[in-house]
C-alpha cells in the first residue's frame, strides 16, 4: 500500500496557513488552540495531508488576520490551479524558503506594502533581477564577422 499523496492545492493552502503563521510568530499549538484542534492537526494541515474545511479556514483566517482568499492567492491575474504548483516536491521547496529566515523577512516587508501598484513594481523588479541572475549564452562570432583590428 503507498502513501497517499497530498492534493497539491491542500498542499498550497497548507503552506500558506505555514507561511502566515510563521510571519505572526505563532506557534502550532498556540494556532491549534485557537481554533480547537491539536497542534498534530495544525501539522497536517500545514503539509496538505489532511483537507481543511471552510469553516476551519475561516476559524484560520480569523486567528491569522488574512481573508480566506489569502490562503488560495497564487497570482493576483489569476485563480488558484494545479498549474504553476509544481510536483510537491516543488512546494516543499517553496514551504522552505518561505520558512527561512530570508523568506520570512522578504514576506513581512512585501506584506506591510498597501499600495498595490508598489507591489507591483517590487515584483517585476525581483522577476527582472532574477532573469539577470540566469546565466546567457553567448556566442562568440566568426572569425569572418570579427572586425580585423581585434584579430590575433
Amino acid at each position: 500500500m503507498s502513501a497517499k499523496v497530498p492534493n497539491p492545492i491542500d498542499a498550497y493552502v497548507g503552506s500558506r496557513v505555514r507561511m502566515r503563521r510563521l510571519m505572526l510568530g505563532m506557534s502550532q499549538e498556540r494556532l491549534a488552540e485557537q481554533i480547537g484542534v491539536t497542534f498534530q492537526q495544525v501539522q497536517k494541515y500545514e503539509k496538505g495531508t489532511n483537507r481543511i474545511g471552510a469553516s476551519r479556514l475561516q476559524a484560520i483566517a480569523g486567528v491569522l488576520a488574512v481573508p480566506v482568499a489569502f490562503f488560495f492567492q497564487q497570482d493576483n491575474t489569476q485563480p488558484l490551479t494545479t498549474e504553476g504548483l509544481g510536483a510537491i516536491s516543488g512546494l516543499e521547496d517553496l514551504s522552505e524558503f518561505l520558512t527561512s529566515k530570508e523568506g520570512l523577512s522578504l514576506n513581512k516587508a512585501f506584506m506591510k506594502i498597501n499600495d498595490p501598484n508598489v507591489r507591483q513594481s517590487v515584483l517585476t523588479l525581483i522577476k527582472s533581477l532574477a532573469n539577470a541572475s540566469e546565466p546567457t549564452v553567448t556566442h562568440a562570432p566568426p572569425a569572418a564577422e570579427v572586425p580585423f583590428g581585434l584579430r590575433n
